[in-house]
């Protein structure tokens, strides 16, 4: 069980780095298209729990949801950089919606489930 903490909390920390790694990448590659940024961020989390998932710990939820949220997000905005639409949905404040409703239904389903 202690090995499993430990591990997840490598897994973790790895993929934090990645992020960073990745984020300052995307803020100094000036050329790179709309959207890799948030894909990049997407496969970063999916890949933390596809690891979690491979070694027997728990998958999160929540960084599953961001993750599949980022990886809608930056698909979404390299399609509409590489097609030049003419319109721009607010995907990014769509997206946060999504994820407050996911994150408020969970903690609902929660309180029901202990109060039941």
């Amino acid at each position: 069980m202690e090995n499993s903490k430990t591990l997840n909390r490598n897994f973790e920390a790895m993929a934090w780095g990645a992020i960073f790694i990745w984020w300052g990448i995307t803020e100094l590659v000036v050329g790179l298209p709309h959207g890799i940024g948030a894909i990049g961020i997407g496969l970063i989390l999916l890949g933390l729990n596809l690891a979690r998932s491979l070694n027997g710990i728990p998958t999160s939820g929540f960084s599953t949801t961001v993750g599949v949220l980022a990886l809608i997000l930056g698909v979404l905005e390299l399609a509409s950089s590489i097609l030049h639409l003419s319109f721009e949905l607010p995907i990014f404040s769509i997206l946060l919606i999504v994820l407050g409703v996911v994150v408020l239904a969970r903690g609902l389903a929660v309180i029901n489930k202990q109060g039941a």
